[in-house]
């Protein structure tokens, strides 16, 4: 299973989003990668998002920024983004992969209550992420609208610390709410970010 985040350039946002799942992820057969929808390949990411990381224990001097293409997004087993507008140019470039869009808040609100009605199934991480993105168009219709989780790029330091915190409290309600299931395995990592 491949997971891909999305955000607008790929060096503030989604960087976070794939290096914070690398970490939590580790001991599975998940791979994650992320891309920018009007990014520019190469660059490195955001000064302010790798001093975040590295506050984390996780080097990200390495990371460089890529722009998503058709192939990529139809690469990936689910896709998460940070606001409605990404949803759509993604839902745009790759129209087949429309029902595995989420915004991040969405799909960890759907994950909760797929958690607390006994809906999520499977022994292995990929399993329980795909019953997840099955109930999701029963279920997203009655939660709330998640909020997007707002650019932090040229803002100030504490922008890049709601984007980074949005963030992983987003990732850690979706693989807490996997590892709840009794036949959750294997083991998630889920340490504190900040």
């Amino acid at each position: 299973m491949l997971i891909l985040f999305v955000c607008t350039g790929n060096i503030c946002r989604s960087p976070i989003g794939e290096l914070l799942a690398k970490r939590y992820l580790a001991a599975s057969s998940i791979n994650i990668a992320s891309a920018g929808t009007h990014g520019l390949s190469n660059h490195p990411i955001d000064p302010s998002s790798e001093q975040l990381l590295s506050r984390a224990g996780i080097d990200s001097q390495a990371f460089r920024s890529k722009r998503l293409t058709a192939e990529l997004a139809a690469s990936a087993d689910l896709i998460f983004c940070f606001e409605r507008i990404q949803r759509q140019e993604i839902a745009l470039l790759a129209p087949a992969m429309s029902k595995r869009i989420f915004l991040l808040g969405d799909f960890a609100n759907i994950a909760a209550y797929c958690s607390q009605n006994n809906m999520v199934y499977g022994l292995t991480v990929a399993e329980r992420l795909e019953s997840v993105i099955a109930a999701a168009p029963l279920i997203q219709g009655l939660l709330p609208r998640a909020d997007d989780i707002e650019d932090p790029h040229r803002q100030s330091f504490d922008a890049f610390e709601r984007a980074a915190d949005e963030t992983n409290k987003e990732l850690r309600t979706i693989l807490l709410s996997l590892k709840k299931h009794p036949l959750a395995a294997p083991e998630l990592h889920t340490a504190q970010f900040m």
